[in-house]
């Protein structure tokens, strides 16, 4: 399992071919965040996002309210329990408008929430179902707690955002008091006595400063109000965190399933292709050595010797995968000396440190070995490296391990390469896999893994 060095880097971090940013990317950003907010499009998705909460939370509210209140006083009888689920169905559709609003305004990407398990077909198995999710209550919730903070989100952004563009644009309407309202300008004050205006060109243009100033914040204001959006959308309409740790450990016990397979397929093209086409060739030169032992002694010595050529050469083979399955140094004297036999096969000088005072698990600690072993093969057949070094340590409850050399980098864990493949195994048993290699060089690569001591 390997991957090439030297590839995809600048492609891998979003960067054109000569690894500095686009002048466009340049241009775009010379000015400062707070003078382009009013003017990006994300500000005013998030500000549609605000205006349109209205109107939908109005109609999920009514909806919710109106059939909640419908099938719970229908209890009484037979029709409430099914008009309470289609009150529940209904909301559950509105939570998919609003993660699918969520996702094309405000870039909030929510998984769907776990489907309905029904262990029968039929109406009332979809019934019990309905009633028995908690996707169901949470979307029900989500309709109740929606609607008076899409209530106020409004009034507050649309308000600022009104007054601010307002006052900014005053000097260009400003002539509309004295023309047809019959007044000098915007009143700021009034009563019996006298009154106050904005038309002399010093308040104006004060005026259109306090309205830049107003213009310039609305942008954060409303960010920061779709923010309680964002947190209502996760927590309520996307998957609980046990669900989300459910399907999570179901990737990984698949990942973990087809790794063993692949392995076992590994053991067998080895053994079908090395030792044992071996031990029938050493089978078919001992018959024939059998049959010429009295015709020609001197033959049969010579074809004797070479099965015992080919009996050595088996034996090695056999260890050789023994040992790629599991070596037996690991076992009886842990990572330090484990590691030290594979760091001296290596192409390269290596360092090997192992800081460790007690052994982890053996799982985890032949998940480390072959960790280390991979990233050392890497090294051997792609970085070009002079020189490497493996530390090994323990940071509270997780084991630490990293590779790094001086080679010529530009190792990509992206592209279904082998680190890719290497970081899905780690991921399996809640492992980390991080890759730092610039082209040109070094590269370093972290990996990180639960402890667990028997």
């Amino acid at each position: 399992m390997a991957t090439e060095y030297g590839q995809g880097y600048g492609h891998g971090l979003g960067l054109p071919e000569h690894g500095l940013p686009e002048h466009g990317d340049e241009r775009r950003h010379r000015l400062p965040a707070g003078l382009r907010a009013p003017f990006e499009a994300r500000s005013w998705r998030e500000f549609g996002y605000v205006l349109l909460s209205l109107p939908i939370s109005i109609v999920l509210f009514v909806y919710a309210i109106t059939m909640v209140s419908l099938g719970a006083g229908l209890l009484v009888t037979f029709l409430g329990v099914p008009v309470l689920a289609a009150a529940l169905a209904g909301c559950r559709a509105f939570g998919a408008l609003e993660r699918a609003r969520a996702r094309a305004l405000l870039d909030l990407e929510v998984a769907d929430p776990e489907p309905l398990r029904m262990r029968r077909h039929g109406f009332m198995a979809w019934i019990g179902a309905v009633l028995k999710s908690g996707t169901s209550w949470r979307t029900l919730l989500y309709a109740v707690l929606h609607f008076p903070w899409a209530v106020f989100s409004f009034v507050v952004a649309l308000n600022v955002w009104a007054c601010g563009w307002a006052l900014l644009t005053y000097p260009l309407w400003f002539w509309v008091f004295p023309v047809w309202a019959g007044q000098d300008g915007l009143q700021l004050y009034g009563d019996e006595t006298h009154s106050i205006y904005l038309d002399n060109p010093f308040e104006i243009a004060v005026t259109a400063l306090v309205g830049l100033l107003f213009t310039l914040a609305t942008p954060w204001i409303v960010r920061a109000l779709t923010t309680v959006d964002r947190v209502l959308v996760h927590g309520l309409l996307g998957p609980t965190r046990l669900a989300t740790r459910v399907v999570e450990l179901e990737s990984d016990r698949g990942v973990v399933v087809d790794t063993a397979a692949a392995d076992l397929r590994r053991i067998e093209r080895d053994l079908h292709d090395g030792a044992q086409a071996r031990l029938v060739a050493l089978a078919m030169e001992l018959g024939l050595a059998k049959e010429k032992l009295t015709e020609d002694p001197q033959a049969a010595a010579r074809m004797v010797d070479e099965a015992h050529g080919e009996v050595k050469t088996a034996l090695q083979e056999l260890r050789d995968l023994a040992r790629g399955i599991h070596p037996a140094v690991l076992t009886d004297r842990g990572l330090d000396a484990a590691l030290s036999a594979v760091a001296s096969r290596c192409t390269v000088p290596v360092e090997v440190e192992v800081d460790l005072e007690e052994r982890p698990v053996p799982a985890i600690e032949g998940i480390a070995y072959f960790t280390v072993s991979e990233l050392l093969q890497n090294i051997s057949k792609h970085s070009r490296a002079t020189w490497a070094a493996v530390d090994v340590w323990r940071v509270e409850n997780r084991l630490m391990l990293q590779v790094v050399d001086n080679g010529v980098g530009g190792a990509d864990v992206s592209g279904g390469s082998g680190l890719a493949g290497l970081a899905e195994r780690l991921d399996a048993v809640d492992g980390i896999l991080v890759v730092d290699s610039p082209v040109g060089g070094p590269t370093r690569i972290t990996a990180e893994l639960p402890w667990r001591t028997v």
